[in-house]
């Protein structure tokens, strides 16, 4: 009996050290994921983000618009990439980059459009001075998964002939 006892001593640390390794590498696997949610949670947050200032920006082009489409839109060169800035009342725009939030950067461009003998717009025909094509981006770095862009195109008319 003496013999079993022995043998039995060292039995209970082995236990000890099978259990710390699965307890570890439960931990280990459990941490990760995690972290990949919080990752995965971060590209959503900056994609919404980003949605919302696209949105934003057509807003601020509209607002352009209503002001005064002749200076503020017709005007405009279709070979610029023009930039928002808010000056607190107002927004204006500028051909200097600017970052939302220290990170996304929007802009956007004017495109002259044409219309076809139906009246339509087309790629080719009559030019139209009273319609722009507007396109609205935002790009941003991440991280994880480098440089994201989106855009968004909309025509803007001269609404109240001004």
């Amino acid at each position: 009996m003496k013999k079993n006892q022995y043998y039995t001593r060292g039995f209970g640390l082995v236990e000890v050290v099978v259990a710390s390794a699965v307890l570890s590498v439960s931990l280990l696997g459990i941490s990760t994921f995690f972290q990949a949610t919080l990752r995965a949670s971060n590209v959503t947050g900056s994609a919404i983000h980003g949605d919302y200032l696209l949105e934003e920006g057509i807003e601020g082009v509209k607002i352009f618009r209503d002001t005064n489409y002749t200076s503020n839109i017709f005007s405009l060169s279709t070979t610029t990439t023009y930039y928002f800035l808010w000056n607190g009342t107002n927004w204006e725009r500028t051909t200097a980059v600017t970052l939302v939030d220290g990170k996304f950067e929007r802009g956007f461009t004017i495109s002259d459009v044409k219309r076809d003998l139906n009246n339509d717009i087309a790629t080719s025909g009559t030019y139209d001075p009273e319609t722009k094509l507007v396109n609205v981006f935002v790009s941003w770095w991440s991280p994880v998964v480098g440089t994201t862009t989106r855009s968004i195109q909309t025509y803007i008319l001269n609404l109240f002939g001004n």
